[in-house]
């Protein structure tokens, strides 16, 4: 194999710099996936219960079922209507609620004396996530107040064992910090195999490629062009994102070296382009790739650990999701972002996703000119 030359490498990656300037589409797809396609997979989920409409059928008319009423506020809830028990069934039919809670006459005696007692929710479960988490938020919320009650009269007999829950690392359990590094690196991993998979088709259905070919480039430098030429235009992308999405517009503390973050994504760019190629040079033209793309990049997304946890997965799959690049990138971005794991505990993570992108891009130059001559 003839020296690779950085001056060829340089202007052939130019070249294509100059192609994606002229593709505005690209161009908007690549702004709206870092920008508002990270800030509504991470903020739109609705991990909390948010201004929920909430009523009480208050048949006991007590201090303790005010003390209740008046734990409930914004912005998890709004604040609490008297209703009768003639009108629950009125109220749920026509919306008015999400959550109706009846307190049966006599409540606060029986939780003085250290009764059993019992109350009645009602929960209109057609916004179901939001149903399921304020049933939970309101069972917290009554439990907190009929223990401080029965505390303040002393008539519990025993000893009470309180459980404290203590978070590392994110201390109110925020889950959209979670989703925005996962939909960042989603998206990152999405656009990085389109971008090179795309240029290298783009060039063979124009013909390109060939009049490249018989020049005095090798392809080891027609795709080392494509991967830090696409690879510059992502990462400079994911370095916004993180800057005025993540950190800006989410909120999300970096616990983290970002100088780090950066250099991991660096060699993870460069094994998603190796993945781009390769699928490039399989395809032999935009709709294939396309299939492609959903065959190779959805089970990516899926099972490297994003959407759920890898340690979730069936055993025989987590075996599988070892080989993609993905799942090591993602271990070793929500190290660094979240828990602020320095080079010695995710060099091993670095090395691995590098060694997938040589093999990658080592398996795409064997295939390279064989693609060509079957095309021709």
């Amino acid at each position: 194999m003839s020296m690779v030359s950085p001056s060829t490498v340089f202007w052939l990656g130019t070249k294509e710099l100059r192609t994606l300037s002229k593709d505005l589409m690209m161009i908007l797809f690549i702004v709206w996936s870092f920008g508002f396609s990270v800030y509504t997979q991470a903020s739109g989920g609705g991990e909390t219960v948010n201004n929920a409409a909430i009523a009480f059928v208050d048949e006991d008319q007590s201090r303790l079922s005010r003390a209740m009423a008046e734990q409930f506020s914004q912005p998890y809830f709004q604040s609490v209507e008297t209703i009768s028990a003639s009108d629950i069934d009125r109220a749920m039919d026509e919306g008015h609620y999400t959550f109706i809670l009846v307190i049966p006459p006599g409540f606060e005696k029986d939780t003085i004396r250290g009764r059993d007692t019992e109350l009645q929710l009602l929960v209109d479960a057609t916004a179901s996530q939001q149903a399921g988490l304020g049933a939970s938020y309101i069972q917290n919320y009554v439990s907190d107040v009929i223990s401080r009650y029965r505390n303040d009269y002393e008539e519990t007999t025993g000893l009470s064992s309180d459980l404290v829950i203590r978070r590392a690392f994110n201390p109110n359990g925020t889950q959209a910090w979670f989703r925005a590094i996962a939909g960042l690196a989603d998206q990152l991993s999405m656009l990085v195999i389109i971008l090179t998979g795309a240029a290298l088709l783009r060039e063979r259905e124009r013909g390109t490629i060939e009049h490249l070919l018989v020049m005095p480039i090798t392809a080891f430098e027609i795709a080392l062009a494509k991967v830090w030429s696409n690879g510059l235009v992502i990462i400079v992308a994911f370095v916004c994102s993180l800057l005025f999405v993540i950190e800006g517009a989410l909120d999300v503390p970096i616990a983290g070296s970002r100088a780090l973050l950066l250099l991991g994504t660096i060699i993870y760019v460069f094994a998603a382009s190796a993945i781009g190629i390769f699928l490039g040079t399989l395809a032999r033209t935009m709709a294939q790739f396309a299939l492609l793309m959903i065959m190779a990049v959805m089970p990516m997304m899926m099972l490297s650990g994003g959407m759920s946890p890898v340690e979730s997965q069936p055993q025989w799959v987590q075996y599988l999701t070892w080989f993609l690049p993905s799942r090591h990138y993602i271990s070793f971005m929500q190290a660094i972002v979240y828990r602020g794991a320095d080079f010695t505990i995710v060099w091993k993570e670095f090395a691995t996703v590098l060694m997938m992108g040589v093999t990658f891009l080592a398996a795409s130059l064997l295939l390279f000119r064989r693609s060509i001559v079957a095309a021709r």
